[in-house]
């Protein structure tokens, strides 16, 4: 009865039915972007993640900071940096968890804490939901600090221009990188993304030290009524959780690092992690911090609005923050080129050809273009996508994950850090976007769509 285990003599025959797939299987995988190339260095992992994490997010934190208060936004800034690094090394441990198994994509590890299908519909969605519209934040931005270098550099004998044509000259760089095939081919932009952030953060705070502190400067809530303070606080919650926005790509980023049992990669990873969330801290904390200090509640939704001299400068700046969210819209696209690829090439038999790679990637290029031209709300798109999307992906859905698979004991250390994490990640997810979608109704009552 049943089936006859083979003796130690026996070794079970692969049918080459079985081979032929599994040899298709491997160049498939070889193919698609995340498992195409293991050869990364432990340095990689860090650009890439402050590349992933420092982009669009940081500008917008001194404006945060006025919605919020000194108290509470200080706090909140500090309580999240110590959350989501600690979230972000629960990911990395859980990437190699399971003995001679890697979770490549976020979605395989929430299939094994929720089950195949449940895990895919939990996650799936929220990191779509996330890259997506990284990029299309990405593209307002991209497009909108060209048009700021536009009006400083020629402001005189030169014709105003729509935001909606420097979206699409921002787009156009997109049409030709975005055919680079992994993460490890935009290695050097990524690099060059991450040192641009670095420096259009110290741009920002040392040119608000320089200004100075505003006449007659107001520390008090923008908003002259109650429902208003807590609306904008609500939005500020947030940008604060858009800024913080790299777990979406991290196992992805780790996926690119060779493992052995002797060498796993998480100790690389984790080097590169820790050194990210340095350079993470010393963009954050001073821009968020000075300028507020500088502009009080009069500050801007982008840091750099509120500097217009020396125009050199903010010039540069923003020539910065252009090359920065090139970098950050590959690394946020290449997730989403992998599942497409993946669904086009497993489920619906197309061939692994650059031809597919050529239409799906410039088909997604012209999707985020279009909506950002739809919605240049820059500020309120951080808060509704920050809430919404990271909150969950970030704060708490790692946290969960960690609670199922490794079922800590009842009130133990971790089981409380964990659940206070996800208490504290439902909370922004609930009332962030509130605060994010009211500011795009109000946006949109006085903006002339395609005008």
């Amino acid at each position: 009865m049943g089936s006859e285990t083979p003796t130690n003599d026996e070794k079970p025959i692969a049918s080459p039915e079985k081979e032929k797939r599994s040899a298709e299987q491997k160049a498939i995988d070889d193919w698609l972007p995340i498992t195409s190339s293991r050869n990364a260095k432990w340095w990689y992992a860090a650009f890439h993640n402050v590349t992933a994490m420092v982009g669009a997010g940081v500008l917008s934190l001194p404006s945060a900071m006025a919605n919020l208060g000194w108290g509470p936004g200080v706090a909140i800034l500090v309580l999240s940096w110590i959350i989501t690094l600690y979230t972000l090394w629960q990911m990395v441990e859980m990437h190699e968890m399971v003995p001679g198994k890697r979770f490549d994509r976020y979605h395989e590890l929430g299939q094994e804490a929720f089950g195949e299908k449940l895990g895919l519909w939990i996650v799936v969605p929220q990191q779509l939901i996330c890259e997506i519209g990284v990029d299309v934040v990405y593209m307002v931005t991209g497009g909108k600090s060209l048009q700021k270098i536009h009006d400083l550099v020629c402001k005189k004998n030169c014709n105003s221009m729509k935001t909606t044509y420097f979206i699409m000259i921002f787009a156009s760089v997109h049409f030709v990188l975005a055919h680079l095939p992994n993460f490890n081919s935009i290695a050097g932009i990524s690099l060059a993304a991450a040192i641009m952030s670095l420096s259009y953060s110290t741009i920002a705070w040392v040119a608000s030290v320089k200004k100075g502190v505003q006449q007659d400067v107001q520390y008090g809530y923008k908003a002259t009524t109650t429902p208003g303070t807590v609306f904008n606080f609500f939005s500020a919650l947030g940008d604060v959780a858009f800024a913080y926005a790299g777990h979406n790509v991290v196992l992805e980023i780790q996926a690119t690092i060779p493992s052995t049992p002797e060498k796993p990669s998480k100790g690389p990873m984790w080097k590169g992690v820790v050194l990210a969330y340095i350079v993470v801290a010393l963009c954050y904390f001073p821009v968020a911090l000075i300028g507020y200090w500088m502009f009080g509640n009069t500050v801007a939704d982008n840091i750099l609005t509120s500097l217009n001299k020396p125009t050199w400068l903010i010039v540069t700046a923003n020539m910065f923050v252009v090359i920065h969210v090139i970098g950050s819209y590959q690394l946020y696209a290449m997730p989403v080129f992998d599942m497409i690829e993946t669904v086009m090439v497993k489920k619906m038999r197309f061939k692994p050809t650059r031809l597919l790679r050529f239409v799906v990637r410039n088909i997604y290029v012209a999707f985020t273009m279009f909506v950002g031209i739809t919605f240049p709300f820059f500020g309120a798109l951080l808060g509704f996508f920050g809430g919404f999307a990271f909150a969950p992906t970030t704060y708490f859905l790692p946290c969960v994950m960690w609670l199922s698979i490794y079922k800590p004991k009842r009130f133990s250390l971790s089981w409380f850090t964990n659940w206070i994490c996800i208490i504290l990640g439902l909370l922004l997810m609930i009332l962030s976007p509130i605060g994010g979608l009211r500011q795009i109704i109000l946006n949109a009552k006085t903006y002339g769509f395609y005008t």
